[in-house]
């Protein structure tokens, strides 16, 4: 999870932008629904809540105040900028036994481990050791490029086979007791899924849940319209709408290397790092839009293929049908490639 001042040289990028009206509007003769607004700071970016408000839904003081210790519970348990959270924890400790999770940990590293997999190592959350050597982690940034010694060293340290859950039990084992977890690719989206969950627990059936970009939604505007998002633009100087969604009754993720990277030497170096190369991905892929049934599968996802690349990260999401889109540059032109459905949501095409 980032820190929540931003680093200079590893500028934080909110690559999804929400629509204007996205808000909930009413034509004259509709009768009033009350539209409350939710809005905080969490993993070191923000969050925003919006939802259409039914009988017997708590005060909005009391969703501000189960929505903010649902997510600070969730940030003590997989922050790795907290030095005493259940992560953290973990990460210190010099050991392969068995040590216990809780049961939230647990679900994210499953899911992660799945993703892992089904990306061929391309979403990797133990490439923590690799992003603290370029400096995008908590760690103290370099001045200067790792040498290549100090990169195999790091990779000794990274790979999923370096890690087993538990088939029985809540559980995990480092197979080197250096092993060392990074969340931060997964950790938002979860957190976005967990305040869903709370919204429709309190009945709650029309409603938007944001953290740092990352998106959910469910049912639709008060309009009984499908929600607006805006895809940005993957311009560093600039922020403006690439296209926009129409969504419902679901999730999305951004992911680009147009904002968080680093300059060294005229050379930029991109936050994503591939755990295969130990180095800053080096193609031309600007930014990925992934949509999935949630939060978490979108985030993970939206990592893997900014690692994978637009040719195998398109030969992998045809493999699964996940509706894609990838924005590739070429001389300062963009150029788009999209799968599995992914056109139809995209908002001049629904009437």
């Amino acid at each position: 999870m980032h820190p929540s001042v931003p680093r200079p040289r590893a500028l934080m990028a909110l690559v999804v932008l929400l629509a204007a009206g996205t808000g909930f509007g009413l034509l004259r003769s509709d009768p009033p629904v009350a539209e409350l607004h939710l809005s905080g700071r969490t993993m070191g970016t923000t969050y925003s809540v919006k939802y259409r408000q039914v009988p017997d839904t708590p005060s909005k003081e009391t969703m501000q105040i189960e929505v903010d210790a649902l997510l600070a519970e969730i940030n003590r348990t997989m922050s790795t900028y907290d030095p005493e959270s259940e992560l953290s924890r973990f990460n210190r400790l010099r050991t392969t036994d068995w040590v216990s999770t809780s049961a939230s940990l647990r679900e994210v590293l499953n899911a992660a481990m799945e993703i892992g997999a089904q990306s061929e190592g391309a979403f990797d959350i133990t490439v923590g050791p690799l992003v603290n050597l370029w400096g995008f982690g908590p760690e103290i940034h370099p001045d200067r490029i790792p040498i290549e010694t100090d990169i195999i060293a790091a990779r000794a340290r990274s790979g999923l086979d370096k890690i087993t859950l538990s088939a029985t039990q809540s559980a995990i084992r480092k197979h080197r007791p250096d092993v060392f977890l990074d969340l931060s690719g997964i950790a938002k989206g979860y957190g976005v899924d967990r305040v869903a969950e709370l919204m429709t627990a309190h009945g709650i059936e029309h409603y938007m849940v944001e953290i740092g970009g990352e998106i959910r939604v469910r049912g639709l505007k008060r309009h009984e319209t499908p929600w607006r998002i805006a895809i940005e633009k993957p311009l560093s100087g600039e922020r403006s709408v690439h296209t926009m969604l129409a969504l419902s009754d679901i999730a999305l993720a951004t992911s680009g290397n147009y904002r968080n990277f680093f300059e060294l030497d005229g050379r930029r170096y991109s936050h994503t790092i591939d755990p295969t190369t130990g180095r800053p991905v080096d193609h031309h892929l600007v930014s990925v839009t992934v949509l999935a049934e949630t939060s978490m599968s979108a985030d993970a996802w939206a990592t893997a293929f900014q690692v994978l690349g637009p040719e195998r990260g398109m030969a992998i999401a045809e493999r699964l049908q996940l509706p894609v889109l990838f924005v590739i540059e070429h001389d300062g032109q963009f150029e788009e490639r999209v799968c599995c459905g992914f056109q139809r949501y995209r908002k001049q095409e629904l009437s």
